[in-house]
């Protein structure tokens, strides 16, 4: 007889498989679109409005999957005693950490040498949970003050004169300031580290908060009204600071070239205040409008949701095994498989297609990977092991 159906809140996974599906996107256009690594599809001056949003549409994944992960440590932590969810999180962030590196590097990479390690959001996510782990022992309220202060507070450090060398220098760059920094490790292995921590911290410690509008028991109705509420007021303050030029984001928007694209182009290495607000805000009132949602197209999502670890790490080498196959029945030889100009296997500097040819893969991969997520889901939903927590 399988094990009893643990508590869920539908909106959750629909969102999180939503913004999963719309991740894919942007990764099929890394390794896809031909100017991929030549040109930047933010760029007011040089973008064009489909490969704007092809980009800008995926600003919104990181921060509500990061969000979304601190609802879920929430609403499981009160599955456990106080000690045991804390070292829960502590064990499970160190070994998202190790995928991090090991897994998922590889499949971004195909390179076996690991000559490049990089760091994206699994990493961040990692050891946020290890922070939040740390703070859970304290108190709800010692989460809620450190998520508050490094959500709000961390832009700060952009009117600060920081160290350009040594040991505080790391410290600050890896913890708060790094936009895709590389660091050396020795003869020909260097570290990509493309999230600086605590910004991502601060938003998994208010998502951990929001989680207590999520536990059994809360009124829907209620948790419908204080989500949109709080959309709408981080949607608002986006608005402000980005019209007031001010704080919360290090560069500002210019009327010179397209204003709009300008206006919405806010800081995601590391997340600005702004860039949280512009994406997090939205994503709030998407939940609250998806609370009774039930449809085909939400059944289908929800499946990419509830097995979101599973399908992110699968997506890298699925598309990646795209990539080589396109590689070699483009005409390319094993003598180009490694490009310096480029950190990943079989995709030279100037291989890639048009945008039409990047949707039609990116539909393909979605569409490839919603049999092996929806045999995982019920596996996982027949089975109580142990290791199944991790993945």
């Amino acid at each position: 007889m399988p094990p009893p159906t643990s508590y869920r809140i539908g909106s959750i996974d629909i969102l999180r498989g939503i913004v999963m599906i719309v991740m894919a996107l942007d990764h099929t256009r890394d390794f896809f679109h031909i100017t991929a690594f030549t040109a930047d599809p933010l760029d007011a001056g040089t973008t064009t409005t489909a490969l704007y949003f092809t980009r800008w549409i995926t600003h919104f994944c990181a921060p509500v999957f990061v969000m979304l992960s601190g609802v879920s440590a929430f609403l499981s932590s009160k599955n456990k005693p106080a000690g045991e969810a804390s070292l829960f999180l502590i064990k499970r962030g160190i070994w998202l950490i190790i995928v991090e590196l090991v897994l998922i590097t590889l499949g971004l990479t195909f390179n076996p040498l690991y000559n490049l390690l990089i760091l994206q959001v699994i990493w961040a996510i990692g050891l946020s949970m290890v922070i939040l782990g740390v703070l859970m022992r304290i108190s709800y309220t010692a989460v809620l003050v450190v998520g508050i202060i490094l959500f709000f507070g961390h832009n700060a450090l952009d009117y600060a004169s920081l160290p350009t060398k040594g040991v505080a220098y790391y410290l600050l760059t890896i913890l708060f300031t790094t936009r895709t920094t590389i660091f050396p490790l020795g003869n020909n292995y260097f570290v990509y580290d493309l999230y600086a921590v605590l910004p991502w911290t601060g938003i998994m410690l208010l998502g951990y908060c929001l989680g207590s509008w999520f536990q059994k028991g809360f009124p829907a109705e209620k948790r419908k009204r204080l989500l949109l509420i709080t959309g709408s007021c981080a949607v608002l303050l986006f608005i402000v600071l980005r019209l007031l030029k001010g704080y919360g984001d290090p560069g500002v928007y210019s009327t010179d070239k397209n204003t709009l694209f300008s206006f919405l182009n806010t800081s995601k290495y590391p997340p600005s205040l702004q860039y949280s607000c512009m994406t997090l805000g939205p994503a709030l009132i998407i939940l609250a409008l998806l609370e009774n949602v039930q449809a085909g197209w939400t059944r289908f999502a929800s499946i990419y949701g509830r097995v979101p670890f599973f399908y992110y790490v699968l997506h890298f080498y699925l598309i990646h095994s795209i990539l080589l196959l396109l590689f070699f029945v483009s005409g390319y030889t094993a003598s180009q498989i490694a490009d310096p100009n480029t950190p990943f296997l079989f995709r030279p500097l100037n291989f890639g297609y048009g945008l039409g040819v990047v949707y039609l893969i990116w539909i393909g991969v979605i569409g490839i990977l919603y049999f092996p997520c929806r045999w995982f889901n019920k596996y996982k939903m027949e089975h109580r092991k142990w290791w199944l927590s991790y993945l």
